[in-house]
């Protein structure tokens, strides 16, 4: 059973971010920023100026009492130790932020915006080191583990993109459209009415494996190798679209959150931790056991050679609404996933040990 913490908004929550030292920063509609311990009571409240919808929160990774915000274009910089006026605010996006990441190193700030932009801040400089691009809205962008100068984003443009900041253009870029009508997923012919437009992507604490999610309802995971990155593994996880996916601190343990009001646990290590030491192998055999389903006629059989119809969720929880962003926090000693949704709470189900 959900515990639901409520006090801290009157609007629908749209975004969480939980700090090392396990504090919970939930943003809402109207400019609302609320701030909860560990026991899902409101330590501190604020609204933002304007009054625009807070769409992402991040902690600092190396000052945990520092807290980037997004509302409208503007990316406020606050101390949650005094939840005031901003310390400082940066207007570098021209329409609205989406999604933040700050790299592990605290040298970086991302900020994905409607207009398909993804600026990245250098926290030192304070000013726009990059601008990078996607060709219609960018959902969601993310710093990899230990690579603070690399990072992935995607869009409702249906690109995946894998980005070095010393690089102005994507190092590598995939349409999810595309890719799965070369693949000849017996999905692809729907996907023209329900294209894969991308939502929301968390990369692995080993920061070479991400999760995206989509409109389609599936989740894919992909594979970094260099340059470049390859598809490891999709499957149908929602009926309707995959609002969000985050990798717990775990090896690949993937929570996601759909429009279908659940929320699913994988674990998808058995599909890709056996892969780590020889990506091009597990390509070539994945070809191989394309070829190796073919029928007579020449036609793939009903199973993609990457897609699993054996990937079932570990944990189903049932929420009921809308998924808007997902979070995982230690509280007393044991596991939690923080579900934001349509409501002016955020509620708190337990995990499962790894």
């Amino acid at each position: 059973m959900a515990v639901k913490w409520s006090g801290g908004h009157s609007s629908s929550v749209l975004c969480l971010n939980v700090s090392a030292e396990g504090l919970v920063a939930s943003g809402a509609e109207r400019g609302e920023l609320a701030l909860w311990d560990g026991g899902g009571s409101p330590v501190a409240q604020l609204r933002l100026p304007q009054a625009e919808d807070v769409t992402s929160v991040v902690f600092s990774a190396r000052r945990p009492s520092t807290l980037y915000t997004s509302h409208g274009e503007t990316i406020s910089v606050l101390d949650v130790r005094s939840l005031q006026e901003p310390l400082e605010r940066f207007h570098v996006n021209e329409e609205e932020i989406n999604c933040l990441s700050v790299s592990d190193t605290d040298s970086f700030l991302a900020a994905a915006d409607d207009s398909g932009a993804i600026k990245v801040l250098d926290l030192e400089s304070k000013k726009v080191s990059r601008s990078l691009r996607h060709s219609n809205i960018c959902s969601s962008v993310a710093f990899r583990p230990q690579r603070p100068q690399s990072l992935v984003s995607c869009g409702l443009d249906m690109q995946v993109m894998l980005w070095n900041l010393q690089k102005a253009r994507p190092l590598w870029t995939t349409n999810l459209q595309e890719c799965d009508m070369e693949e000849e997923s017996p999905q692809s012919a729907g996907q023209l009415f329900n294209p894969p437009l991308a939502h929301s992507l968390s990369v692995a604490s080993c920061g070479n494996i991400f999760g995206c999610g989509a409109q389609d309802g599936k989740v894919r995971i992909f594979r970094v190798t260099g340059v470049r990155f390859e598809r490891e593994l999709d499957f149908q996880a929602h009926s309707l679209g995959v609002s969000q996916v985050l990798f717990m601190p775990e090896a690949y343990w993937l929570l996601s959150g759909g429009n279908d009001g659940k929320v699913l646990l994988w674990d998808v290590s058995s599909s890709v931790g056996k892969q780590q030491k020889s990506p091009a192998k597990s390509l070539h055999r994945r070809k191989a056991q394309a070829a190796a389903s073919s029928g007579k006629d020449g036609k793939l059989s009903k199973v993609a050679s990457n897609e699993h119809p054996g990937v079932v969720p570990k944990l189903t929880i049932e929420h009921g609404e809308k998924v808007n962003w997902l979070s995982c926090a230690e509280i007393k000693g044991s596991r939690r996933v923080l579900v934001a949704d349509q409501t002016s709470s955020v509620s708190a189900y337990p995990l499962p040990e790894p």
